[in-house]
């Protein structure tokens, strides 16, 4: 099952007073501690939306091996334009998308992957009565929010759908924290001092150094789906030349061809990955989630109950 989570950070923060997304809660900031939830649930892919001050909250989030598309009209549309923009590159490419808005950062890594669990199409967690984030949408869902006249927004659209909206009860006070003020930044990060600490483990692979890790991959699955290098380190943040040193870098430290070119044509040629480099990545991807999911298992078995 390929998973996909969008992360909607194209509004002006006008209630907070400051740039939400970049504000730190202890030592990284608000979206990256987002990216690194889903990334510890083994989500594969990371979409999020930028718009106002989008170049310094790419440049901020660059090489964490995510992708980024805009709205470049963020300041006359709503968020369900966001959320549309993300849905549209994610419809064929994920059997289920998972969305929150950047404002929400404290769901755990567990009530993803529980809410993942579900077999419904449309999935919501619900603490202590109230409905939270992420909202899990299914696949078969996509083109009917996407068509959608988007009154009352997102929560509006997901009503009007064929599939109801199920309920997956958590214990996990975070899928409620918002930020829309300074009052409730505060109150976020309170909570967040409180929480109990919990495994966070980066896969790389390492001769005598690292020459793949989650970024590296997100390169090359890039790669492969734009068909181009260039387009692929521009949803990465990545400058051209960057993209293929670390290519090249790779290669000389595997010494086998990772991306097949073309040169010419209409479009001016193509890169694709090759057959070895498509199965570098696939079992990489494997990989990353087998020893996540083990580092936690063993996170409860050695530290469980001690925080």
């Amino acid at each position: 099952m390929e998973v996909g989570a969008l992360i909607v950070a194209a509004g002006m923060s006008s209630r907070m007073g400051e740039f939400k997304p970049m504000l730190h809660i202890g030592t990284i900031s608000v979206a990256e501690r987002i990216i690194a939830t889903f990334s510890r649930a083994g989500v594969s892919k990371i979409v999020m939306v930028t718009g106002y001050n989008a170049a310094a909250l790419e440049r901020h989030l660059a090489g964490r091996g995510i992708i980024f598309l805009r709205n470049e009209d963020y300041e006359t549309t709503q968020m369900f334009d966001s959320v549309k923009i993300g849905l549209r590159y994610l419809e064929d490419k994920c059997d289920k998308v998972l969305f929150t808005p950047v404002d929400v950062p404290l769901f755990t890594a567990h009530t993803v992957k529980t809410i993942l669990e579900s077999d419904a199409q449309l999935a919501c967690p619900v603490c202590r009565g109230e409905k939270g984030h992420p909202l899990m949408i299914g696949n078969t869902l996509i083109r009917e929010i996407l068509a959608d006249s988007g009154e009352q927004g997102l929560r509006g659209a997901t009503s009007r759908c064929s599939a109801p909206v199920r309920l997956i009860p958590v214990e996990d006070y975070g899928t409620l924290c918002d930020a829309d003020t300074p009052e409730d930044f505060a109150a976020l990060v309170d909570y967040h001092n409180r929480q109990l600490a919990r495994a966070s483990v980066e896969v790389s692979l390492v001769k005598e150094k690292v020459f793949f890790d989650r970024k590296t991959a997100m390169l090359l699955h890039l790669v492969d789906e734009t068909k181009s290098v260039r387009a692929a380190g521009k949803r990465m943040q990545l400058s051209y030349s960057s993209c293929w040193n670390m290519i090249r870098r790779l290669e000389e430290q595997l010494s086998y061809p990772l991306i097949e070119r073309t040169q010419g044509g209409a479009d001016g040629g193509t890169s694709v990955l090759t057959d070895r480099g498509r199965t570098l990545l696939e079992k990489y991807m494997e990989y990353e989630k087998k020893v996540r999911d083990a580092a936690e298992d063993l996170f409860d078995v050695y530290f469980g109950g001690m925080f």
